[in-house]
């Protein structure tokens, strides 16, 4: 059974957070969302691990949900920074029982983070994380193909329920559980006051967050990253696959790979309660 949240804010150096805390009495979880998506997309693996026993809080980061979104760069230094002020007030940094866990540049913010402040985080569990090395292919510029989509994003419908209809028609959100594609639209959307629904992500604000993804310093960082990493990726993703997931994994000092047969890039939306499970196992380290 899916939870409601409770929602706060939290100031990331003057910019305010929206921060979801789901429930929970034990060791935190704290969950870091993709490009694109907010904090409370994570709905069903929060009750699953609440349900666990873990104390779990997610949020939005700066330019996602409601959160502040300024007219800014959006270099993905600001992401860890987030990351970091989110984590400080609710007791994660630092907690040797805590788990952090971060989708695609969600993963990548942080492992960011610990490489700034080494033994902020005791385990990391990440998700197809966007770390490129410099011979990736992948263009660092404002109009690199993942830019170029964000901004042609189709960005007004009549209703909540129209835009559930449309995502869930076609790949790739259409792998995702009715639960996490419901989690996305009923809180991914704003009503512009006028009956046009729009995205709470500006297409302009996800493609500057494109832009800066190669540029972001994670690959040169992970050779200095300690704790234990986890990097699941999807057997048929073709944003982080399997050989740069390698990669990935051969430079962090105590890596280990996980491949989840069947899903793609939004694996945590497809299959949640592997998700749950990947965590727990983490958490048993």
């Amino acid at each position: 059974m899916l939870i409601e949240p409770r929602s706060s804010r939290v100031d990331a150096g003057g910019i305010s957070l929206a921060v979801h805390e789901w429930g929970g009495d034990g060791p935190p979880v704290l969950l870091a969302h993709p490009t694109g998506f907010h904090g409370r997309v994570w709905a069903p693996i929060a009750a699953g691990l609440v349900d666990a026993g873990r104390r779990v809080v997610s949020f939005d980061f700066r330019g996602h949900g409601d959160s502040d979104a300024p007219d800014i760069e959006y270099s993905w230094d600001g992401f860890a920074d987030d990351v970091v002020a989110v984590a400080a007030r609710f007791g994660v940094l630092g907690d040797p029982d805590a788990v952090v866990c971060g989708h695609s540049k969600g993963g990548a913010a942080l492992l960011l983070a610990e490489h700034r402040t080494p033994g902020s985080f005791a385990r990391i569990w990440t998700y197809e994380p966007i770390v490129f090395p410099a011979d990736s292919g992948y263009d660092a510029t404002a109009d690199n193909p993942m830019s170029s989509v964000a901004r042609r994003r189709r960005n007004e419908w009549a209703s909540v329920d129209e835009a559930y209809e449309a995502y869930g028609s076609k790949p790739p959100m259409s792998a995702m559980t009715p639960e996490s594609l419901r989690a996305y639209v009923d809180y991914g959307l704003r009503d512009r006051g006028n009956g046009v629904f729009e995205l709470k992500c500006a297409p302009e604000i996800e493609a500057r967050v494109y832009a800066m993804g190669p540029r972001n310093g994670g690959w040169d960082a992970l050779p200095e990253i300690e704790p234990p990493v986890v990097v699941a990726y999807g057997e048929h993703s073709r944003d982080i696959g399997h050989r740069l997931a390698d990669r990935i994994v051969e430079r962090l000092p105590h890596g280990r790979l996980e491949v989840w047969d069947g899903s793609g890039h939004f694996g945590p939306q497809e299959d949640p309660a592997r998700a749950v499970a990947s965590i727990l196992a983490l958490a048993s380290e």
